[in-house]
């Protein structure tokens, strides 16, 4: 009696919590669709709904382009990614698998500057980045993201370390290389880590807006959806544009939806670490 009490309790509590947590998603979804302007209404449900929010957000390109910031954050999502998962992937194997003089300081250090927010580094960036010539720049935002990007290899190397070494043996004995280790026995076996750094590798380029900003300044074309997305909000914008913000917000949500749909069983095994049995 005491259990089946104990448990209606605890159901209750991740209701209320459930709804805590989905009712401002779905009141974002409702403002997008709401035909009332403006930032604020005394009403919860719009008194009425249309599509258009949707349709101006994509077909008036002379205030806000949405369109070029959604395909500037997609380019530099996707780039990123590609970087991001390779550096991540090649230095966890190697500080897995490899043993070298000042293999445990650089793990070390890579621990302490891990502590560090990367934004405390953002000004110094700009300035080597405009040293060389190329901020305000896609090129730039690709850059900043990927290149810190093989410091976070830790818990890749944590699930790298769960594969037996004598896999590896076996292989080379068989007359195979390192790269080919790596390539056609690792990575197979790694498949819930490699899911867990596309996904994160993903997410970090498009939802930032701290380094976005400070990098772009003041070029609209190349601007992201965060940036592109905030500047609905100015004070002389934000009573006509609120709604299409909110369904800008709504289409931004959509692909980190679908990756997470997608990856869902993976990402939970990279994120626990995984075991492999041999």
């Amino acid at each position: 009696m005491r259990k089946s009490r104990g448990n209606a309790i605890v159901y209750i509590i991740l209701s209320v919590l459930g709804i805590i947590w989905v009712l401002p998603i779905l009141w974002v979804i409702m403002t997008s669709f709401r035909q009332e302007a403006g930032s604020f209404t005394p009403y919860f449900f719009p008194k009425g709904f249309t599509f258009q929010n949707y349709i101006n957000l994509f077909a008036e390109n002379t205030t806000f382009n949405f369109s070029r910031w959604f395909s500037n954050t997609l380019i530099v999502s996707v780039f990123s990614c590609v970087l991001s998962t390779f550096y991540v992937l090649s230095v966890s194997y190697t500080m897995s698998r490899l043993r070298f003089r000042m293999r445990k300081k650089m793990m070390n250090i890579a621990l302490v500057l891990g502590m560090f927010p990367g934004f405390m580094s953002m000004i110094a960036v700009y300035y080597v980045l405009k040293l060389f010539g190329i901020s305000q720049s896609l090129l730039a935002l690709i850059l900043v993201y990927s290149s810190g990007a093989g410091l976070g290899f830790y818990v890749a190397k944590g699930f790298f370390d769960t594969i037996p070494k004598s896999l590896d043996e076996a292989a080379m004995l068989d007359g195979a290389s390192k790269g080919m280790i790596f390539r056609r026995i690792t990575l197979p076996m790694s498949k819930p880590i490699a899911i867990y750094t596309v996904v994160t590798s993903f997410m970090a380029p498009w939802v930032d807006y701290i380094f976005a900003s400070v990098i772009m300044g003041d070029s609209y074309e190349n601007y992201t959806v965060a940036l592109g997305l905030f500047s609905m909000l100015e004070k002389e914008f934000i009573h006509s544009y609120y709604t299409r913000f909110a369904a800008g917000a709504v289409i931004v949500s959509i692909p980190i939806a679908i990756l997470f749909v997608l990856t869902q069983r993976f990402y939970v095994q990279g994120i626990t670490g995984g075991s492999v049995k041999g």
